[in-house]
């Protein structure tokens, strides 16, 4: 009894009232039990070592150095141990077992420390130097360790000579730096010190060489008409079309290269209609480029043409399908038999004289043959077997291009494989863009275009040129990257060669400096293909007097920009097909600017060639009308004058005379009086005898011959 209540705890004084120990606060008593807590160690369980493996975010405690236990030494247990009981020491191992095994995988967040080791350990190229464009001389100086002045002095070597605060090229800081030893990056390098960014290369797509068959389909074929001016290939459109074109022409005449697109019997056939004007060589090369077949347009009451002849040239040194339409047959005159001998003298030996070149007799006013041509187009295509993979990445050439107000540069394009959609970007030539919108030969606006579609395209960054082609890229940043760097390979172009100064230059230009005038001109049409062509023309003026220069050509209205241009350049402004902006209008009032706009072509042609004769002063020609030998010397009251006889001709007062003495002209001048006896006549004919004064000439010689002559102002020619 006595050992269990020596076990049980001592019972709680409930009602003692005379014992005088103070009760401890109820603070106090909270911290005495905190302390007795925190005094008997916590075991770590499983769960405690899983969650500090998984806890990445929590910092790593040092491990403690385990003592080393020497070689051969006998472990020797403290005293304590021998207090212990055997299940606290099972409990014990238990737990120190627990721990140790999750010690190793308690690292392995460090693992993935490594894989940045390689970054962190390589050294920066103290000798590479990087800078982003623009190169300031001071800047390059600074990374280099050195002064401005010392940089400059390099640069004055290699003739640049910058100030400190402005810009180099690029490749003339790569010299410089290379003078002292540094290697020169343009392009700024990616994180982590001596690494060096490749340059991405963005290319063109290239063409499809081979499709699968089961990817092709077949096209609209391309159809052009050509021949010369006048001889009805737009009208014969306007019949296929049953529109009215032509009347809708200036002089009735094509002055642009069209596209458009209707259907027989349910297929698409594409038309291109060529002017046929001597100066649009230009416009019908690239019509037979793009073209499948061509339609030779030959009026049957002219016969064969120069433009026709330039036509058939094209046509087979590009090997194309030619059918000849001799056209106005409905005419009295016409003569197809004609026509068709003079193909043969051409190289086109027709199926009626037993050749393998269609000629059919047509008439655009009364549709005569029509339907026969028609026919032999869609014959002659299937033939061809025209197909195209409307899947590919998309291509169209550009054959006509403006600025239209509202829309800004725009391009008529015919897509030659894949499909041109709205909203893809693309490159065409050394601009890139976006297709805006899509606008078909009736002026409706559509989302897509096929292979063999004429549309209008809208969204380029600046007017294209004729003849480029219009490649559809992967991404705006390619097509931007692309045309960056095809505008700086032309900026090098222009900078490789410069015009030295020679001494045979310098001689020539002194030679021409006082008998070459020149004509400024500035030109604006309404479509870049007729810029070139009239360009083309007026520079095939030929003329050794007079030179003309164009400050300024391009597509669009004329601009009040231009007309302060023309001012300040004294230049005449040429618009073809084209108006003035309202700016413009008040401008040429102000700067007192001559602005000639013209609607047919050759009219402009003849008036630059009357204004380059304008610029050219009438050669001043001698024209001798009679000799008078001095027979005699008279005194007279001034001077003295020469009594003469007329060999020849005759004299005129208000003719220049000269004194000949032998072969050497002693006197140049007007003659002051001619007198017959006492009276002044006007003239004296030959065999008669007359008194003549010249000027204040009073040298006079028995035997001298007195030459008169006229001088007459002749226009010059070109």
């Amino acid at each position: 009894m006595a050992e269990k209540s020596d076990s049980q705890p001592p019972k709680r004084k409930v009602l003692d009232l005379i014992d005088e120990t103070p009760k401890p606060s109820r603070r106090a008593r909270q911290r005495t039990e905190a302390e007795a807590v925190e005094a008997v160690p916590k075991a770590r369980t499983v769960d405690d070592a899983k969650r500090e493996a998984l806890d990445l975010f929590a910092e790593e405690k040092p491990k403690a150095k385990r003592p080393v236990r020497a070689a051969g030494a006998k472990s020797v247990l403290p005293s304590i141990s021998k207090l212990l009981d055997e299940s606290n020491k099972a409990d014990a191992e238990m737990i120190r077992g627990v721990g140790q095994a999750d010690i190793p995988a308690a690292p392995a967040p460090v693992a993935a420390a490594p894989a940045e080791a390689p970054v962190a350990d390589q050294p920066v190229d103290p000798k590479l130097i990087s800078i982003k464009p623009p190169i300031i001389v001071s800047e390059l100086a600074e990374r280099m360790g050195l002064k401005s002045f010392q940089i400059m002095a390099d640069l004055i070597k290699l003739e640049v000579f910058p100030g400190p605060h402005q810009a180099i090229d690029p490749d003339i800081a790569a010299q410089v730096c290379e003078l002292h030893g540094f290697t020169f990056e343009r392009e700024k390098r990616e994180k982590g010190g001596g690494v060096h960014h490749k340059e991405e290369v963005i290319a063109e797509p290239e063409p499809e060489i081979e499709t699968p068959e089961d990817k092709l389909v077949f096209r609209a074929p391309i159809i052009t008409f050509m021949g010369h001016v006048d001889h009805g290939k737009t009208s014969l459109l306007d019949y296929l079309r049953k529109s009215k074109v032509t009347a809708g022409e200036a002089g009735g005449i094509t002055q642009h290269i069209g596209a458009y697109q209707v259907e027989h019997n349910g297929q698409p056939v594409t038309f291109i209609d060529t002017p046929g004007h001597a100066i649009f060589s230009e416009m019908r090369a690239r019509g037979a480029d793009v073209t499948d077949i061509v339609v030779l347009v030959v009026a049957a009451n002219d016969g064969i043409m120069p433009q026709t002849e330039e036509a058939i040239k094209l046509a087979l040194a590009a090997n194309k399908t030619i059918i000849v339409a001799i056209n106005k047959c409905d005419l009295p005159t016409a003569d197809p038999t004609r026509v068709k001998t003079q193909l043969m003298d051409k190289g086109l030996n027709p199926v009626d004289f037993g050749g393998d070149i269609e000629c059919l007799e047509v008439s655009a006013l009364t549709g005569m043959g029509m339907d026969e041509l028609l026919e032999l187009m869609a014959l002659q295509a299937e033939v061809l077997e025209l197909r195209a993979n409307p899947a590919a990445n998309a291509r169209a050439a550009v054959i006509e291009a403006s600025i239209q107000a509202g829309k800004g540069p725009t391009a008529t394009v015919i897509v030659e494989t894949g499909t041109l959609r709205v909203g893809r970007p693309f490159i065409c030539g050394s601009s890139a863009g976006k297709v805006k919108s899509l606008i078909d030969d009736t002026g409706k606006a559509i989302t897509e275009a096929g292979p063999g579609r004429p549309v209008e395209v809208l969204g380029f960054a600046e007017l294209p040129n004729v003849g480029d082609e219009l490649v559809e890229m992967e991404s705006d940043r390619a097509a931007k990257k692309l045309s960056e760097e095809r505008q700086m390979e032309q900026r090098q172009e222009r900078l490789v060669s410069p015009n030295r100064t020679r001494m045979e230059n310098m001689l020539s230009f002194v030679g021409d400096a006082g008998r070459k005038a020149q004509l400024n001109l500035i030109l604006k049409c309404d479509v870049q293909g007729s810029v070139e062509a009239i360009k083309n023309a007026i520079g095939d003026i030929q003329s050794d007097k007079v030179k003309t220069h164009f400050i300024y050509s391009a597509a669009g209205a004329i601009t009040e920009s231009d007309i302060q241009l023309a001012a300040s350049a004294n230049a005449v402004v040429l618009g073809f097909n084209t108006k003035l902006e309202s700016n413009a209008v008040r401008a040429v009032k102000s700067e007192d600017v001559q602005v000639k706009l013209f609607s047919i072509v050759y009219e402009l042609i003849d008036q630059v060639r009357d204004a380059m004769l304008g610029l050219l002063d009438p050669e001043v020609r001698e024209s001798i009308i009679g000799h008078a030998e001095v027979k005699e010397i008279f005194r007279v009251l001034r001077g003295r004058a020469a009594g003469c006889y007329v060999k020849d001709g005759k004299i005129r007062r208000k003719a220049h005379a000269r004194v000949m003495r032998g072969k050497t002209p002693v006197f140049d001048g007007r003659m002051s009086t001619l007198r017959r006896f006492q009276d002044e006549v006007d003239e004296v004919k030959t065999g008669v005898e007359c008194g003549i004064r010249l000027g204040d000439f009073n040298e006079y010689e028995v035997g001298d011959i007195i030459e008169c002559y006229l001088l007459e102002k002749v226009a010059q020619t070109l």
